[in-house]
């Protein structure tokens, strides 16, 4: 009896889904071509929030940009919501995309399979973009979806690796969209896809297998998966009851606790190596800055006029508390204690932790001059509790998380 040959995937009958074909890949590529640019800017515009030409690479973790970092400018203080709303949208968008970008790479997977590998320049430049793009996007969303996890599994650090592939990615998609536009546009306009013999794609199905769902349904059934995965992220950045939806991410459904305290913090005291001993009595805040000194007690600071913001905390990982009501001194003020009150430069902020990229952190001087700006000692009317910064912390409107410093120990201005 004579073995049965299996079909090679580079056979184009191998691929015999009747779903596959322009139409339905055109239908896909257009939600991503309108996603991947919302994420792009809004990743974009978190990295100039964290701004990394501060300070002399204090804030930097993506060293080495040269030309990449042209983008980047001063990052306001207003609207107090801004970082919540980009980074919220950045996380929300991407993770309700991943079911649209696997059931295009499914679409287009017999692609990646066509023999020769190039038949002319033209065409090995498609072939070409389409490995870097499909390379970079499962890079560039397994990444962020770890991250947003918490979970650090891939080697080097999390920004470096996110800002490159990011700026890989998007070469190959620009190049990808650049060459596939014409077809992608023939493609919606025509309400059937054309038969295998006149198909020039190569995705329509030489022996198509009967169908068990109509293409509808399939794009009805990544649709929903989309819509769960929405509803069960979007509710750590939106706040209120819808907190409790969000089930997918690591700060959002789960209960943070009552009271004044009662609410979300991204790592412990304990985690980052803050010890009470270090956070008692004898704690003091050294600020320094144009050669001058203040060594201060928390009973001093008190004593300073304290100033009130009602002012939220968002995360690089897209989740974000309610705006929390603030109590402290304001940064510009600590400024005025070392003779520079007129117009203060920016800080370098230094924290108790032991561990953490972002044991220094630096702030803007718009970032210092705002009046919302503060050291804060208080929250809700009551002290800080140790997991969110006793006894002082910074809090800044329009910051990603990170730079709003708990367990602050020095304050230094204009000099570091």
């Amino acid at each position: 009896m004579a073995a049965h040959r299996l079909t090679p995937p580079t056979s184009p009958s191998f691929w015999r889904s009747p779903l596959r074909g322009p139409r339905l890949t055109a239908l896909l590529g257009a939600v991503l071509l309108a996603g991947i640019t919302l994420l792009f800017v809004t990743g974009l515009l978190s990295y100039a929030a964290y701004n990394p030409d501060l300070a002399g690479g204090v804030n930097d973790k993506t060293p080495s940009k040269g030309l990449l970092g042209f983008y980047l400018f001063d990052w306001p203080t207003g609207p107090y919501w801004l970082y919540r709303v980009t980074q919220g949208l950045h996380v929300t968008v991407g993770v309700a995309l991943v079911p649209v970008l696997l059931a295009k790479l499914w679409s287009v997977v017999p692609k990646l399979f066509t023999l020769p590998p190039a038949r002319s320049l033209g065409h090995a430049l498609e072939r070409l973009s389409l490995l870097l793009l499909v390379g970079g996007a499962l890079f560039e969303f397994v990444t962020g979806l770890l991250n947003i996890q918490l979970e650090y599994v891939f080697p080097g650090s999390f920004y470096p690796l996110h800002f490159y592939g990011a700026w890989v990615f998007i070469g190959a998609f620009a190049a990808h969209v650049a060459l596939r536009m014409p077809r992608t546009v023939r493609a919606l306009r025509e309400r059937t896809d054309p038969t295998a013999d006149a198909d020039d794609t190569g995705l329509v199905a030489v022996r198509p297998a009967p169908p068990t769902v109509t293409r509808r349904g399939a794009l009805g059934l990544v649709g929903a998966g989309s819509l769960v995965l929405l509803v069960t992220t979007a509710g750590q950045s939106i706040g209120g009851r819808w907190r409790r939806t969000a089930l997918l991410a690591p700060h959002g459904g789960r209960d943070p606790g009552s009271g004044p305290n009662g609410f979300q913090i991204n790592k412990s005291a304990a985690v980052l190596g803050v010890r009470a001993r270090d956070t008692g009595e004898d704690w003091r805040l050294t600020v320094e800055g144009g050669g001058r000194r203040a060594v201060l007690g928390r009973a001093e600071l008190l004593a300073l006029p304290q100033h009130t913001a009602a002012l939220p905390i968002a995360c690089v990982e897209g989740w974000s508390t309610d705006d929390q009501q603030w109590s402290g001194v304001p940064l510009r003020d600590l400024a005025a204690l070392v003779g520079l009150g007129d117009r203060p430069p920016g800080v370098l902020v230094e924290s108790l932790q032991l561990h953490g990229a972002f044991r220094r952190a630096a702030l803007r001087d718009n970032q210092v001059r705002d009046p919302r700006s503060l050291l804060a000692l208080r929250v809700g009317g009551a002290e800080l509790s140790l997991d969110h910064g006793y006894p002082a912390r910074i809090i800044v409107p329009g910051a990603p998380g990170v730079l709003n410093t708990k367990w602050v120990s020095r304050l230094t201005f204009g000099e570091w």
